[in-house]
């Protein structure tokens, strides 16, 4: 009988470790980089929004947008050609806001920044770098990015053998700078316009207003007795243009200063870690 030979495979390597434990962190913040076509965007939209919605024959007595307005619509339209300006700016707030909004809740990472910083400064005081970066890459986003860069320069010094002390806290703190000055522009992106359109609103909605009034006394000044259409839609074009300008700029002014708190707050929490980093190693070195 033939004697069967039992062939013995190779035990199966191990799989080899997965490159994430080491890959770096790098902040995808994006966001819209050109502000001018969400502003042409937003004329467009507010044109037709002004002349299909605004000014819609069912607002008007007897579907004429020339005769009296029956609802609040028809007012608004009576409000004349500043309104789709207006609007304009009030839509182009509204779009740059919620685009902030996203691009900021990615430059924040993944969780709460106050423990992060906590964790991390822990992490210091035990000298762990490498849990330091771990949590750097849990972390992600723009806090994350920049503090693990820094902890890079860190080990990097940590290595060297050449430069003095100084040297390499100056390197270092070199690193977290340069790192931060190219992460700040990204996250104050489009605030600029949104700051902009604080002041623009209201100075907008104020020639509104002022061109209303100037028709309201134009209906005023007519011989005999004055013209209750006219003097209406003067009254109704300085009402309508001052709410839309106060609108805009209040809701402006409430974005704007919301996020450059929550970019301080940032800032704050990479000064802190930065601040700890550099310690750390002159503490140790």
């Amino acid at each position: 009988m033939a004697e069967t030979t039992k062939i013995q495979t190779p035990a199966q390597a191990p799989a080899p470790k997965k490159a994430a434990d080491n890959k770096a962190v790098t902040s995808k913040v994006g966001g819209i980089k050109s502000a001018s076509i969400v502003i042409l965007i937003c004329f467009i939209l507010a044109v037709c929004i002004y002349l299909f919605v605004f000014g819609a024959s069912a607002n008007f007595k007897d579907g004429n947008n020339a005769n009296a307005p029956l609802n609040l619509l028809g007012t608004v339209y009576k409000g004349g050609i500043i309104v789709p300006v207006l609007l304009t700016c009030l839509l182009t707030v509204i779009v740059l806001t919620v685009e902030r909004w996203i691009a900021l809740a990615k430059a924040k990472g993944s969780g709460n920044i106050t423990k992060f910083v906590e964790n991390v400064k822990d992490a210091l005081s035990k000298r762990d770098i490498n849990k330091a970066e771990e949590l750097c890459r849990k972390q992600k986003g723009t806090v994350g990015a920049i503090v693990y860069a820094t902890l890079q320069k860190y080990k990097e010094m940590d290595k060297d053998t050449v430069l003095e002390k100084e040297q390499k806290l100056t390197s270092i703190q070199q690193t977290l700078e340069e790192a931060t000055a190219l992460e700040m522009p990204t996250l104050q992106q489009n605030l600029p316009i949104v700051a902009t359109l604080t002041t623009l609103g209201t100075l907008i909605g104020l020639l509104g207003t002022v061109l209303g009034m100037i028709k309201s006394f134009q209906a005023l000044a007519q011989s005999g007795a004055p013209d209750s259409t006219e003097l209406s839609t003067g009254i109704s074009e300085a009402l309508v243009n001052t709410a839309f300008g106060i609108a805009t700029a209040a809701l402006a002014l409430i974005s704007y200063n919301f996020f450059t708190n929550k970019i301080d707050n940032m800032t704050y929490a990479i000064d802190e870690l930065g601040f700890s980093i550099v310690s750390t190693f002159a503490a140790t070195h």
